[in-house]
């Protein structure tokens, strides 16, 4: 469905601006990173269908707190709504809930994702004084899953730019369990070929899949996004991390309930391949 399908079901106009992003531009410390492969796939892929373009945005980075072995810069340019037509193949689906919850934006522009995350593709963007549904959030609750009152087309959003009229964690963590990323119909997974831990910091490594001409949606696109759930001070964490290159290392301590875990997903702007998981490294006993 066209964004301007989307907005006939939100109560209140989603107004057209120059760009649409978190409202927190925070840098990533730039790091050096070494990379040890680079493998290529001597395939080529076969479109199975015809996309358009995908609109851009300019993303908000998150502040990590992983050691992270690549530099990222999680900087867009934004495009209008009213130019947005692209729409990956898999359409979000509505989490139906008894009661629903709703919130107002609070920023000027507020960017609307596929994923929980500034890494993932952008959806669309909202403007403040949207009105919207809450229909899912991550276990921290950091980012949340709304839709236009009486809408279809849910998507994330940072919960800090939403003012939420109820309590937040009466509503279900749906992520991942039950809201998937929409799947590329371009691209195959990528596979993992390395997993080094050396105390707290784990290093993955992955095969590369190149993509072809035209599959970014913009110059600044991540090709690649690592969703991990670490143990950081007796808690488990998630976080999704990106980058353009073949490895990425974070902080995963010893100390939680849960199990520590991770996938790899190619990004392109049709959608995710994938995931290709990741064999988590055990803790080594001194």
């Amino acid at each position: 469905m066209s964004i301007n399908n989307f907005l006939v079901y939100s109560t209140l106009p989603f107004l057209i601006s120059a760009c649409f992003a978190e409202s927190a531009h925070p840098t990533l410390e730039p790091a050096t990173v070494t990379q040890t492969m680079h493998v290529t796939p001597t395939n080529t892929f076969t479109p199975l269908q015809t996309a358009t373009q995908t609109p851009t945005d300019t993303p908000t980075p998150v502040p990590a707190t992983v050691t992270q072995t690549m530099p990222v810069t999680p900087t867009d340019t934004a495009t209008p709504l009213q130019t947005a037509t692209q729409t990956p193949t898999d359409t979000l689906t509505p989490v139906p809930t008894d009661s629903v919850l709703r919130g107002e934006v609070t920023a000027d522009r507020l960017a609307c994702r596929y994923g929980p995350g500034w890494p993932y593709l952008y959806f669309f963007g909202l403007v403040k004084g949207n009105r919207m549904e809450i229909i899912g959030r991550l276990d921290d609750a950091n980012w949340i899953y709304v839709q236009a009152i009486g809408g279809d087309k849910p998507c994330w959003v940072k919960t800090e730019f939403m003012d939420v009229g109820g309590d937040l964690l009466s509503v279900e963590p749906i992520y991942p369990e039950k809201m998937k990323l929409p799947v590329s119909p371009y691209y195959p997974a990528s596979t993992v070929t390395n997993v080094i831990r050396y105390k707290h910091i784990v290093t993955v490594r992955w095969l590369d899949i190149p993509l072809r001409a035209g599959d970014e949606e913009n110059e600044h696109m991540n090709h690649y996004i690592i969703e991990v759930w670490r143990c950081e001070s007796g808690t488990i964490i998630f976080e999704p991390l990106a980058t353009n290159y073949l490895e990425i290392s974070f902080v995963d301590e010893p100390g939680c309930y849960e199990n520590s875990r991770g996938r790899v997903f190619v990004q392109e702007k049709h959608g995710f391949a994938g995931p290709a998981e990741i064999p988590w490294p055990p803790y080594e006993t001194p």
